[in-house]
């Protein structure tokens, strides 16, 4: 029997490439781009995002092209609900989230999955540089880094589960980008030559006009202060801070200071010189195994803070409450609380969790 798989098409070239490997390999394709928000409504450009009119056209375009059904189907209720408000959620808690991989987990490989379940297919497809392989010795699947290390996005599936896993399929990752675009162009696609999509698809300007837009709060300002509690200005709302930020400030120091600590209790944003910004331990919550059904006892990986952090050795053990402590073999730049915390063992994904302390 032939298998079914739904494409996620998002109108750029790693997606339209992933369907027409999975038609030319036999797969009954169906094509889908998943509607996230209308542009207008949250204040930018209909022709900025990967919700614009031309990346549905494009995308139409691509699933014509290849013979295969395409829909646009509308996510804009979950999307608002488990990525727009976890993102300003976080903000407010004086921490610096991820939308982009609260959008795989909760849209790509939960909503769109179950759509795609109830359509009859056995697989989610998407562009994503990753390679799934089944461990035969373990009985689990694994997530492994993409061959084209420039483009490798283990890091933002780190929370897929074994059976999203199971029904998931990734085309691109044994591909360079560079063969991926050759493939576009002998294909005659029309977005072959496209550029890829920004990180945040649903804000282009300030953060915190965004927020504020939104909520329709207006974020108290509060002190600057040292590491000493040393009144140093007055700030505008945490919410337009990150942990490592530099500039914005409004203030002027003999040495660049940075964003070492925002604490939303007492509304104040601490400044410190970069020396000050590196630390070797933390602890994660809400976590995700892959390669091993749980961490019982300590564990040597390969530690990523933040998306493009150069991967660091360390050692993870597991706390009594569902969380995990990690500790570097030598000091890492601004740990910061809302980013996810990914470990490696080599090019595969050991499994993950958000940072919530350090």
């Amino acid at each position: 029997m032939i298998e079914k798989a739904l494409i996620a098409m998002s109108g750029g070239v790693d997606s339209s490439v992933a369907a027409s490997l999975m038609k030319a390999a036999g797969y009954d394709c169906i094509g889908v781009t998943m509607k996230l928000f209308a542009n207008e409504d949250i204040g930018i450009s209909r022709e900025h995002s990967c919700c614009s009119l031309s990346d549905v056209e494009d995308a139409r375009a691509v699933a014509h092209r290849l013979g295969i059904p395409y829909y646009v189907m509308n996510f804009s209720g979950d999307f608002e609900k488990n990525v727009i408000d976890r993102f300003i959620a976080a903000y407010e808690r004086g921490e610096t989230p991820n939308p982009c991989i609260d959008c795989n987990r909760y849209l790509k490989f939960a909503s769109l999955y179950e759509k795609g379940r109830s359509l009859g297919c056995d697989y989610v497809v998407t562009g994503h540089y990753v390679r799934r392989v089944f461990d035969e010795e373990t009985g689990r699947f694994l997530l492994k880094k993409g061959l084209d290390a420039s483009k490798d996005q283990s890091y933002v599936l780190y929370s897929l589960s074994q059976d999203q896993l199971a029904h998931s399929m990734f085309p691109l990752g044994e591909l360079e980008k560079t063969e991926v675009r050759r493939i576009a162009e002998k294909e005659g696609f029309v977005n072959a030559a496209k550029h890829d999509s920004q990180d945040i698809c649903f804000v282009t300007g300030d953060y915190g006009e965004f927020i504020e837009g939104r909520t329709g709060k207006k974020y108290p300002a509060g002190d600057f202060i040292d590491e000493n509690g040393k009144v140093l200005g007055r700030h505008q709302g945490i919410i337009r801070y990150t942990i490592g930020q530099r500039k914005g400030f409004g203030l002027s120091f003999p040495q660049p200071m940075y964003v070492k600590e925002i604490n939303p209790e007492e509304n104040t944003v601490t400044l410190a010189p970069n020396d000050a910004l590196f630390s070797r331990e933390l602890t994660a919550c809400d976590l995700n195994w892959i390669s091993i059904p749980e961490l019982k006892k300590e564990m040597r990986v390969s530690a990523r803070i933040r998306y493009h952090h150069r991967e660091a050795a360390a050692t993870v053990a597991p706390l009594g409450d569902s969380r995990l402590r990690l500790v570097f073999d030598e000091p890492q730049r601004a740990i910061t609380k809302g980013q996810s915390l990914v470990l490696y063992d080599g090019d595969t994904v050991v499994g993950g969790g958000i940072i919530d302390g350090n």
